[in-house]
């Protein structure tokens, strides 16, 4: 009986802890390559905001990545920040591999979350995962599902019923 009480604790507990993403994009600090921090602050004002939560391990993420890639031109007009907790000699075979175009794009810019605090502050569920924020900063779209670039192309294009 005692074990029965204590996985249903323990399921109730991790089912009300679920992730949920970030209603609005919270206060921030990341790094780029460079180690120049980036924070929210830097954020453009006016424009749509994509965030992608990546590591370079996850297979998921390789086509995600590799899809935004082939698809990158249609989000010209949108600022694409690729954040990942991974180590920056790991990211140059990575985006060779999979998304080689991203890297010279001006509206690309890759991230590195050195604190750990992505997690905490945007709530993603699993890698990856995909946030569409309005210019206003307001959560329009998240996913962290394999085929959802489609979706956010929609929305981007003003396509979505």
């Amino acid at each position: 009986m005692r074990t029965l009480f204590l996985i249903l604790f323990l399921l109730i507990t991790f089912a009300g802890s679920a992730q949920k993403p970030a209603e609005t994009i919270p206060e921030f600090t990341f790094y780029k390559l460079d180690n120049t921090p980036f924070t929210n602050k830097n954020l453009p004002a006016g424009k749509q905001l994509f965030f992608v939560f990546f590591d370079v391990s996850c297979d998921h993420c390789h086509h995600t990545i590799k899809a935004l890639s082939t698809h990158i031109n249609e989000f010209e007009g949108i600022s694409i920040y690729l954040i990942t907790m991974d180590k920056k000699e790991l990211l140059n075979r990575f985006f060779n591999e999979y998304g080689k175009n991203l890297v010279t794009k001006r509206n690309v810019l890759i991230l590195q979350d050195l604190k750990n605090l992505f997690i905490k502050q945007f709530g993603p569920r699993k890698y990856p995962s995909v946030f569409l924020y309005s210019s206003s900063k307001k959560l329009i779209r998240y996913s962290d599902e394999d085929e959802h670039l489609e979706k956010f192309l929609k929305i981007v294009n003003g396509t979505d019923n």
